[in-house]
């Protein structure tokens, strides 16, 4: 079944061939920080769903809103100055937006938990790492503290913590960062979350720690048959990782499509533009390309298309109209103005294509 028009990224499953009925079901979400400076529209009318087992890549620059909207997912922005302007997310026909914070609780780090970016910062440097593995299962699954630390234990163990048991009484700083990244993971894994938000789990490790953590979280998906939000500024990573991606910037989604889709059949500049900067699919020899200019301000209203002052085919009604993530191709949504009237083809992501195009 195709996405409907108007920025819902439905998913379907390719088994049946029939709709599934999603995991999570995000609406219209805007997320503002009244500040003094201004108003930052950090989300402004993201949508997007992801079903039972899959994965979904978030990608974009740095401050693209990524990290922001799935913040807002779990209400852990702060308020003020944060404020939900719109949307809603629902989650097993909860709204998280909406709903209580008892409900709220009953769901955050349980059925719903995350892997946060900076494992150093998010762990407790005064509380052993046994403690804070074990603190989902006292609080939502009401067990007692020596079940707790054996299954504490035995989650440690799966994700490669060599020692565990005396590791429990470890504390973070005694960890290396790919260690305490693990830690993270069996935090949010232990509880067998229905729905897990990895934001940018590899960021600061090296390639080696980084594949190994990938194919921890894939492997514990597969066992727990959970959903999996991706967050990372690494195209290269959904390729090879995520089902589907959403393409993020200045707080917006402006490509939605099958991994495959997005890499082979690209139907926005801005990801054609990122993937051209991909080092690796450079000449060797040849200038490597950068994006020119800067991203947005986005305490200022954006008009038109948030990209427009960076890309090598706007034209002036790109600045002045509104622009709405459409449906391009079956399953693949866009926010270029120019590709929803046909006028332009960005497949394949060439020269020869962007110079034919112009």
């Amino acid at each position: 079944m195709s996405a409907p028009t108007g920025g819902t990224c439905a998913v379907t499953s390719e088994a049946s061939g029939t709709a599934q009925r999603p995991s999570l079901q995000v609406e219209d979400l805007r997320t503002y920080f009244h500040t003094r400076a201004g108003i930052v529209r950090a989300v402004d009318g993201v949508s997007f769903s992801i079903n039972k087992g899959e994965t979904l890549g978030i990608v974009g620059e740095s401050g693209s809103g990524k990290s922001v909207a799935c913040y807002s997912l779990l209400r852990l922005i702060p308020q003020p100055p944060g404020r939900f302007e719109s949307g809603r997310a629902m989650f097993s026909g909860i709204d998280l937006l909406h709903c209580s914070e008892e409900d709220l609780r009953r769901i955050r780090g349980n059925r719903l938990s995350m892997i946060f970016q900076d494992p150093m910062t998010s762990l407790n440097p005064y509380m052993q790492i046994g403690d804070q593995v074990i603190e989902p299962l006292l609080i939502h699954r009401q067990i007692s503290r020596t079940e707790a630390r054996e299954r504490g234990v035995a989650a440690l163990r799966e994700v490669g913590i060599q020692d565990a048991e005396n590791r429990m009484r470890s504390y973070a700083h005694e960890f290396s960062g790919g260690m305490r990244q693990r830690v993270m993971i069996a935090m949010a894994l232990i509880t067998k979350p229905e729905l897990l938000i990895a934001d940018e789990p590899t960021t600061a490790l090296d390639v080696t720690v980084q594949a190994q953590i990938l194919e921890l979280i894939r492997q514990m998906q597969h066992e727990l048959g959970s959903a999996v939000i991706f967050i990372t500024h690494d195209i290269g990573i959904v390729s090879g990782f995520c089902d589907r991606a959403l393409v993020m910037y200045a707080g917006r989604v402006l490509e939605s499509a099958p991994t495959a889709l997005l890499f082979y059949e690209p139907k926005h500049p801005y990801n054609q533009a990122l993937q051209r900067a991909i080092p690796a699919l450079n000449e060797k020899g040849r200038e490597l390309y950068t994006i020119p200019g800067a991203p947005p301000d986005v305490s200022k209203p954006i008009a038109g298309c948030p990209f427009a002052p960076r890309c090598d085919y706007a034209l002036e009604k790109c600045v002045t109209s509104e622009i709405l993530l459409k449906e391009v191709a079956p399953d693949h949504l866009s926010a270029c103005l120019r590709v929803q009237l046909g006028e332009i083809d960005l497949t394949p992501a060439s020269e020869d294509t962007i110079s034919a195009n112009k």
